[in-house]
């Protein structure tokens, strides 16, 4: 498979590209994540990602700009509501706590880009957490420190194995990239 350029930062997007034996490098431009108000919550994670694409594709050089970008972003969705990065520790386990007993969405926008071609897709993953106790949230917020991962929980860690029901779809969208699809995407670009 050809080289890509990965316009993400995430450590568990570069495991999986690795995992899948796909050759990356990573490139990273600090990028504004907000979107229109009004937005369709589907087209958000999308929008996002074209924006970490266009952001690398203007730093390139003639030799890069051969190579694909592939960016992605990736949402939680309880009843309509996108719930972000939390911003400490209290928000963290406010965000868990209404995930808990509760099914959510969880979509991941992917964007692979090379000049004028571009191919774009969302991917939606099904999850149900069971109850969880404030003890179990507390003690996953004070261990894992999930600040950094939307909906305040990785499904690969501790939380995953002790507190999820049941997922319906790509478990490793839920990580932030549903590889297979990526992986289908690129042989076709």
């Amino acid at each position: 498979m050809q080289k890509i350029i990965l316009a993400s930062q995430s450590p568990r997007r570069k495991q999986l590209l690795e995992w899948a034996e796909v050759p990356f490098e990573i490139m990273l431009q600090p990028t504004d994540e907000s979107f229109p108000p009004g937005m369709p919550v589907i087209e958000v994670p999308m929008y996002i990602a074209l924006n970490k694409a266009k952001a690398i594709s203007e730093k390139l050089d003639a030799d890069q700009l051969k190579l694909p970008i592939l960016a992605a972003d990736t949402v939680v969705v309880l009843a309509d509501k996108i719930i972000g990065k939390p911003v400490d520790r209290a928000d963290a386990i406010a965000i868990l706590e209404s995930l808990s007993g509760q099914h959510h969405k969880v979509i991941t926008g992917v964007v692979i880009m090379q000049g004028e071609r571009l191919v774009s897709f969302a991917d939606t993953t099904d999850v149900v957490f069971h109850h969880l106790t404030k003890e179990q949230v507390e003690f996953y917020v004070d261990k894992y420190k999930p600040y950094d991962k939307a909906g305040a929980y990785a499904i690969q860690e501790w939380i995953g194995v002790v507190g999820i029901k049941s997922v319906n779809g790509d478990f490793y969208n839920v990580m932030g990239l549903p590889v297979s699809r990526v992986i289908k995407a690129l042989e076709n670009f």
